[in-house]
C-alpha cells in the first residue's frame, strides 16, 4: 500500500484563541434604555386611549400618539447599535 510523504514546509491552520467569542462593545445603558423606550411607547398610547385623551398630557391631545410612536422608534434605533 502506498504511503504519502510528510510535508514539513506546509503550516497547518490554527484557529485564533478568541474564535467565536463576540466582542462586547455595548455601553451598559444601551439595552435597558432601548427596552424601556419600547415598553414606554405602547404604554403611553394605551393610557391615552383608555383615559379618553385625559392623560398623559391633555394639552397636546392627539400628539400623544406621536409621542408614543417616537418612543418606540427611538427604542428601535437604539437596538440597531446593539451587538
Amino acid at each position: 500500500m502506498p504511503f504519502s510523504k510528510k510535508r514539513d514546509d506546509v503550516e497547518t491552520f490554527k484557529a485564533p484563541k478568541n474564535f467565536g467569542k463576540p466582542k462586547s462593545d455595548n455601553p451598559k445603558w444601551l439595552l435597558p434604555t432601548a427596552l424601556t423606550l419600547l415598553v414606554l411607547g405602547p404604554v403611553w398610547i394605551v393610557i391615552y386611549y383608555v383615559s379618553k385623551a385625559q392623560f398623559p398630557i391633555p394639552e397636546i391631545r392627539d400628539w400623544n400618539l406621536a409621542f408614543g410612536f417616537v418612543f418606540m422608534a427611538a427604542g428601535m434605533v437604539l437596538l440597531t447599535r446593539w451587538k
